[in-house]
């Protein structure tokens, strides 16, 4: 079964396995959604109708809009965390050059090919309130938990830090490649690498 939001997003977590593939019906048309019509447009309604289910099931699981595509974006955490984990998984043995390689290329896999992902990625576009909340927080914290064991390194918070440094650049830059073109700028994503490599280089080594 697809990976759900951790409960805490959601109004009600789905205990048997017809709610839950309910809710990835709801996520899977939000997603679409916010690709054709974007977030503004975007409506608990049309979600319904897009994933065949009744009005109340979505509010079964969400009170509105922002907090689906709040859930959404959770989702594609896990999803990203899944892949660049089954990636270094798959290198064996490897250094920080492996892992960087692995987050940046599954970022940007799915920031080509996952439904609604551009709009919504892991929380950036919306608001997201409180400063823990912070969706680049979020995915320090979680690169953190993914890859201390296979750096060999403490996961403290100078760990924490150094990703936080450079998930925010990589956020900044990936962004700009993108808008200079659809399928992002493949120099401005080199030029962003070698960035990365050199401050990494010199915390990491």
């Amino acid at each position: 079964m697809k990976p759900v939001p951790h409960a805490t997003s959601l109004r009600r977590a789905p205990v048997q396995r017809r709610s839950a593939e309910r809710l990835t019906r709801i996520l899977d048309a939000c997603a679409d959604l916010l690709d054709e019509v974007g977030y503004d447009a975007l409506s608990t309604r049309a979600v319904a109708q897009r994933a065949g289910v009744p009005i109340g099931s979505v509010y079964r699981f969400f009170g509105n809009k922002r907090q689906m595509a709040d859930a959404l974006a959770q989702r594609n955490l896990e999803r990203y965390s899944a892949r660049v984990t089954e990636r270094l998984r798959e290198a064996g043995d490897g250094d920080w050059r492996t892992a960087m390689d692995a987050v940046l290329d599954e970022y940007l896999e799915m920031k080509r090919t996952a439904p609604g992902f551009s709009l919504v990625d892991f929380g950036n576009q919306i608001p997201v309130g409180a400063r823990h909340g912070e969706p680049n927080h979020r995915v320090a914290d979680r690169l953190t938990e993914l890859l201390s064991g296979y750096l060999d390194r403490e996961p403290d918070e100078a760990l924490r830090r150094v990703f936080l440094i450079a998930v925010e650049t990589a956020d900044t830059l990936v962004h700009l490649a993108f808008r200079v073109a659809p399928e992002g700028d493949p120099k401005i994503i080199d030029e962003m690498r070698e960035m990365l490599r050199a401050y990494l280089s010199r915390v990491l080594d």
